[in-house]
């Protein structure tokens, strides 16, 4: 057995994680990560043992199984698992699943009614796996520990569910209140907290964002049914454990009701540097008026990056060239990841000032703009130049800067 049980950590009496630790990933969901976790987590009962979720590959298995031995040799008991809970079937939480159920065939198993059918539908060999479907309500005893599901559908899947230890008031989230990292010590409190929080902002803006009527829902429920006062920690399954849970939740409620920044983030692409010298002179204006302006260069920049400064930023500034009377090919990326992820749905009214440079038909603008409103932006303003940009129209560039600062502003 490899030695990865150093790595067990008791989080409370009788609950550990067990998880595994992917150094060496940087790409996830298709944006850049610097590493991540896979949590799990066993819950010992006085009457049965718990597993909350599974691993993804590439050697993952081994970590799980070996954290799994130590935490039962901790607590001086027979490694016998009892109950599986699945909370989400995405493979990164699932790969490692049916061995796991293979290796103590007598336990229990539970997902919710999609999770039971999305494991299937992904593997083709559950058909003889016995499942117990679940919901809102519904408890599953461990002794004296139980465990409240709560279904939570598109957050960030449609299986998705939470459970709640209530003795303990943990919550465990599943990919809600996560972040993509890769850290040695398993507290969000062991981190600078600036640095956790963006990463968590991160997480929600490129894989939670679209749920977030849903989200408010959710938050609602829990709140009006006395849950959110219940917990105590906040256990996801990527990245780093919240046992002060009230900083999350208050940014989660934040970044799924449209509270924004006065910051605009500028994003472009350029063929012969045109439209690059009108994104400067946007930003120089914006600048001038105080507010905050985040440029980024999609030659150069990750998209996950790009929205994930969207996200709380009251207006974005897109520009890029013409080529063949259609937007320059490379900002075509972020324009699907922006359609993807709606971020009209946070009720953040986002206004946009789209820029271009052209040699002669132009294109671009429109194009954008009908791309920006279907994914939910309002066009503020718009600026198309011919070839290269002189003073006056570097001035007119500056302007409209100012123009879109002041509209976001009050």
């Amino acid at each position: 057995m490899k030695n990865y049980e150093s790595g067990t950590v008791k989080i409370a009496e009788g609950v550990y994680w067990v998880g595994a630790l992917h150094w060496n990933t940087r790409s996830f969901h298709g944006f850049a990560i610097p590493g991540t976790t896979y949590n799990c987590y066993l819950v010992f009962g006085n009457e049965k043992v718990a597993l909350i979720d599974n691993v993804f590959s590439d050697g993952m298995i081994d970590q799980l199984n070996a954290r799994i031995e130590d935490a039962f040799a901790k607590e001086g008991r027979e490694v016998k698992i009892d109950v599986f809970v699945q909370n989400h079937t995405e493979l990164d939480h699932s790969i490692g699943l049916k061995e796991t159920i293979d290796r103590f065939s007598d336990a229990e198993v539970y997902a919710s009614p999609k999770g039971a059918e999305f494991l299937e539908k992904q593997y083709h060999n559950y058909s003889d796996v016995e499942i117990t479907t679940v919901k809102t309500g519904d408890v599953i005893d461990l002794g004296d520990k139980t465990l409240s599901v709560v279904s939570a559908p598109m957050l960030h899947w449609p299986d998705s569910m939470f459970v709640m230890l209530n003795e303990e008031g943990i919550l465990f989230s599943n990919d809600a209140f996560g972040q993509h990292v890769c850290m040695s010590k398993r507290y969000a409190e062991d981190y600078d907290e600036a640095f956790i929080m963006n990463e968590a902002k991160k997480f929600y803006a490129n894989l939670v964002v679209l749920g977030a009527p849903m989200l408010r829902m959710k938050l609602q429920e829990l709140t009006d049914a006395g849950i959110v006062e219940q917990i105590k920690m906040i256990a996801p399954c990527h990245g780093q454990i919240w046992k002060d849970p009230s900083k999350i939740v208050n940014a989660y409620s934040d970044w799924a009701t449209g509270v924004c920044e006065d910051k605009i983030t500028i994003i472009y692409d350029t063929m012969h540097h045109s439209t690059e010298k009108l994104a400067y002179q946007i930003a120089e204006g914006i600048m001038s008026e105080g507010v905050e302006a985040k440029i980024y260069f999609m030659q150069e920049d990750w998209e996950s990056e790009v929205v994930n400064d969207i996200l709380d930023s009251k207006a974005i500034a897109l520009g890029a060239p013409t080529m063949m009377n259609k937007p320059f090919p490379r900002i075509g990326n972020i324009m699907y990841w922006l359609n993807c992820l709606n971020f009209k749905g946070t009720t953040s009214e986002k206004n946009a000032l789209i820029f271009s440079s052209k040699g002669w038909g132009g294109g671009a603008v429109a194009k954008l703009q009908s791309d920006l409103e279907s994914a939910g932006f309002t066009i503020f303003d718009t600026l198309d130049v011919t070839f290269v940009p002189d003073e006056d129209i570097l001035s007119q560039a500056f302007q409209k800067g100012v123009e879109l600062a002041k509209s976001i502003k009050g």
